[in-house]
């Protein structure tokens, strides 16, 4: 399995381009636990001094199929192009699934990594591969080693915040903090952010009540301090305290609360979104980004698409294609995208040819783990390129990038 230490800015600035892509978004919490505590003080000593990044991870669970998006193939027979044409871009050479216009006006803003294989054939695992880097092939709700969000965000955790540094707009499902503990699992945001009576609990809304609970809870918790070295589960009390901590100044600052009012933005700018669950999830993402959070989750279901190609499948493209490019031009305007890498990928890709269900031919994909797509925006990237390739059918990768090994 290939990893690389997070110990210095000078050891990342070596790797080029293509080497970053090969590890993967798992490659950086590949650590021991003794790495991570190394790697999280020698943070503390540097705290204040590491740049406003962040990162915006848009998850499509169940595996977006790359023919009808980033990787078509108009060349190869019916029995594997699928019902769909091709369109070009703003890049020359670079073609799109005709579902996406909207990325076609942006592709010299993304780049586009085809050829990404990995081992885990079902969705926890494929899951889990990625956003781990540990090679796992158990079927398990929950990873037995820390998600890179998790890792970073213990790393860079700061219980003095009044935002939350690490949102989940509905999480990433089968992810998890694993060992690091509740201190670092993701805030979690549900509902619709385009209903009018959408609301995040506990910081839209909160009242004296809540917060008085809160405060006594923390406060006696103090007083049982002396207690801690008798506990056998001293290192979860830690944890706790530090939840607790962040999760007051939140519930008692105006931070939080005004990072997540869409009811700020401009009708203008809540319309270029489109005023559905998914646009307004990517909108807030900008918005909370914006505000100081470092690391966004967003999550968008229904892309296992063993059938409906010309419906369901089709109609999620669709619904995606307006907002995602709407997010990278208000990143680009903002000035934030420089510094906010969007990273945009499911746990898998889809087989070219069609499926069976029962013994019934459907006009459908299957789980692909030896070729998929993923494509990133900003943070330094180079963008407007293509890295790897698939074969003509777009059944294999030809120009591997494999970050998981045995």
């Amino acid at each position: 399995m290939e990893t690389i230490p997070v110990a210095s800015k000078q050891a990342l600035s070596t790797l080029d381009r293509r080497q970053f892509l090969r590890l993967g978004l798992g490659g950086f919490s590949s650590l021991s636990l003794s790495g991570l505590l190394q790697q999280r003080n020698a943070l503390a000593s540097t705290k204040g001094k590491h740049p406003n990044t962040a990162i915006i991870l848009v998850w499509l669970p169940g595996g977006h199929s790359h023919l009808e998006t980033y990787d078509p193939k108009p060349l190869s027979s019916s029995d594997y192009r699928g019902p769909y044409q091709t369109t070009d871009t703003v890049v020359p050479g670079i073609q799109l699934s005709e579902l996406l216009p909207h990325h076609a006006r942006v592709a010299d803003r993304f780049t586009i990594l085809r050829s990404m294989v990995h081992t885990g054939f079902c969705h926890q695992q494929g899951t889990h591969q990625l956003l781990t880097g540990f090679p796992e092939r158990v079927l398990r709700q929950k990873p037995l080693y820390p998600d890179v969000f998790a890792v970073t965000h213990k790393l860079r955790y700061d219980s003095s915040r009044r935002i939350p540094n690490y949102v989940g707009v509905a999480p990433v499902n089968y992810s998890g903090p694993s060992y690091l503990g509740n201190a670092c699992e993701v805030f979690s945001v549900t509902g619709d952010p385009n209903s009018d009576t959408f609301h995040v609990p506990n910081i839209q809304g909160q009242n004296l009540a809540s917060m008085a609970t809160l405060t006594r809870r923390i406060g006696l918790r103090k007083q049982l301090d002396h207690l801690k070295k008798k506990a056998d589960y001293l290192n979860k009390m830690d944890a706790l305290d530090e939840f607790e901590t962040q999760a007051f100044n939140i519930l008692t600052g105006k931070e939080a609360t005004e990072a997540f009012d869409l009811g700020k933005e401009e009708d203008s700018t809540r319309q270029r979104y489109g005023r559905n669950r998914w646009g307004q999830q990517l909108l807030l993402a900008r918005r909370l980004v914006e505000h100081g959070v470092r690391f966004v989750q967003i999550f968008s279901g229904g892309w296992d698409s063993h059938d409906y190609l010309k419906r369901g499948h089709a109609s999620r493209i669709r619904s995606v294609d307006q907002p995602i490019a709407a997010l990278i031009g208000d990143l680009k305007t903002r000035g934030l995208l420089d510094d906010t890498l969007v990273v945009w990928t499911g746990e898998f890709g889809r087989t070219p040819d069609n499926n069976y269900r029962g013994g019934v031919p459907a006009l459908g994909r299957g789980h692909n783990i030896d070729a998929m797509n993923m494509w990133f925006a900003g943070g330094g990237t180079k963008a407007g390129t293509v890295v790897g390739a698939t074969d003509e059918i777009a059944a294999r990768a030809v120009d591997v990038v494999h970050p998981i090994r045995d």
